[in-house]
């Protein structure tokens, strides 16, 4: 999938779901720590979308994994199969926020082996700026028959994110007090995989929350020595924000591997390591 097709506007969503092929809709609105967010899809969504929990249908139980460790592949294919997904039609997910949670369910589908998922660039927010219409109308969706097959994006574990620091590029896509381990607002322990940049994910958008141009988040990227071709890996606090992190990749024409359990997995274990500072040692 090229950059082109990893994101869409509202203005072109509008066309495509008027369209003899119209895209599977998945609202993803979520808040960490904070309340469900099922009540205000119910009050308004876009018309023919499909309320996804993340915590419930895109993690498995937290745990030693992490706080958002991946879902059973299986539990993950019967989700998106009741939200209607099909292997050979288009799914575009959104959330109300600044794209996480809608990436997290981008990363989850490409790497469980869907061909066509795109993220709303700017999600709610951009589409009703651009007068889209919001619906409170309850939808059923048509049983989908989507079979995951995990592999179809780069995945990585605790030693292979270590070596990653060592032999390529790993991105922290935490803010950044939190990569120096200035505060943890919640994981048990501050500071970040030695060896890894910091690169906040908030960056990757503007104030509109649409991601910024493609030769924007190149020069980013690459001032971190993240370029085509070079081995990439990202991680965040859980494995949601640094989803977003890949998608911003992407958006850059540049592959990357997403280190899934994340900050919440890697200080699980006190015998790894943990770097505070502005430094990535």
């Amino acid at each position: 999938m090229t950059a082109k097709t990893a994101i869409l506007s509202a203005a072109e969503l509008r066309d495509e779901l008027a369209g003899a092929r119209p895209p599977v809709l998945l609202d993803v609105r979520w808040q960490l720590g904070g309340p469900d967010q099922r009540p205000a899809y119910e009050a308004g969504h876009l018309p023919g979308a499909v309320y996804v929990d993340l915590d419930r249908e895109l993690a498995g139980p937290a745990g030693s994994g992490g706080r958002h460790p991946l879902p059973d592949p299986e539990a993950f294919g019967a989700a998106m199969r009741r939200a209607g997904v099909a292997a050979d039609t288009p799914v575009v997910v959104y959330d109300g926020g600044q794209g996480w949670a809608a990436a997290r369910a981008w990363w989850l589908l490409r790497w469980t082996g869907h061909p066509n998922v795109r993220v709303l660039d700017g999600g709610l927010a951009a589409w009703t700026a651009s007068d889209g219409a919001l619906t409170a109308e309850r939808v059923i969706p048509l049983e989908g028959d989507f079979k995951p097959n995990p592999g179809g994006l780069g995945l990585l574990d605790a030693d292979a994110a270590a070596l990653r620091a060592r032999e390529g590029v790993l991105l922290d896509a935490r803010a950044g007090e939190r990569y120096r381990g200035e505060v943890e607002p919640i994981d048990p322990v501050g500071g970040h995989i030695p060896g890894a940049l910091s690169a906040p994910t908030t960056e990757n958008v503007g104030p509109d929350g649409r991601f910024l141009p493609a030769d924007a988040l190149r020069e980013r990227f690459g001032a971190l020595g993240a370029s085509k071709g070079a081995p990439v890996g990202v991680y965040c606090g859980s494995g949601v924000s640094g989803a977003h992190e890949v998608l911003a990749l992407e958006v850059a024409g540049i592959e990357s591997d997403l280190y899934a359990g994340s900050w919440s997995h890697w200080c699980t274990d006190p015998s790894r390591p943990v770097a505070t500072g502005p430094d990535p040692e």
